[in-house]
């Protein structure tokens, strides 16, 4: 197995949601700010990270029949943790994220990365397979909240980008987010196909 290809396969090759298409419901939501989006990617990230170490972890006791309800304890034990842990530190950002952090628990790129890899690899491998994936995740988010913050709102972290610019108000709106993730699976197949030609 080459580590490299494990970490990095997360990011293209099998990005969770340009093309296996899963958690589009929390990257349409979340991304109407480029905060929020690199917020929600470290609550994925640490809790893919810590689940598919954890999974990995024990993967040769748990028996075969109840896997899946172990592997979603796992999950949320570590949703909890982000939670809390927002609760405490960062009430505002968990006021701005608002059902999309408790739902991370049922997060089908989680339990995918647990049933389909963590549950067959040694911890390295799964860690960089939890790391890679919630990168993929993170730059999803990111280049969708980019596009939608600064062609909707006219602003980037709070900052206004051209004064007495008329923002395109749309795209800030459910419209906006399907038009805008749109356009990215086409791009990502369009260079898919293209790579496949040569």
């Amino acid at each position: 197995m080459k580590y490299g290809e494990v970490f990095t396969k997360g990011i293209w090759e099998r990005n969770p949601q340009l093309v296996i298409g899963l958690a589009l419901c929390p990257t349409l939501a979340v991304s109407t700010s480029v905060s929020n989006a690199l917020w929600m990617m470290l609550a994925t990230s640490f809790v893919l990270l810590g689940s598919n170490l954890l999974i990995s972890s024990i993967r040769k006791i748990v028996p075969a029949h109840f896997r899946i309800p172990i592997f979603m304890t796992i999950i949320a034990a570590f949703v909890t943790v982000v939670d809390r842990l927002l609760s405490a530190y960062r009430p505002d950002v968990l006021h701005a994220l608002g059902i999309f952090v408790p739902l991370i628990a049922v997060n089908c790129i989680i339990l995918l990365r647990g049933e389909e890899f963590a549950q067959k690899n040694g911890m390295f491998a799964s860690a960089l397979d939890g790391i890679g994936m919630g990168i993929g995740f993170g730059l999803t988010i990111t280049v969708l909240a980019l596009v939608r913050e600064i062609l909707g709102a006219n602003r980037l972290f709070g900052y206004v980008l051209i004064p007495g610019l008329e923002p395109a108000g749309v795209m800030i709106l459910a419209p906006g987010a399907f038009f805008s993730i749109a356009l990215m699976l086409w791009a990502v197949n369009a260079l898919k196909s293209r790579r496949n030609r040569k």
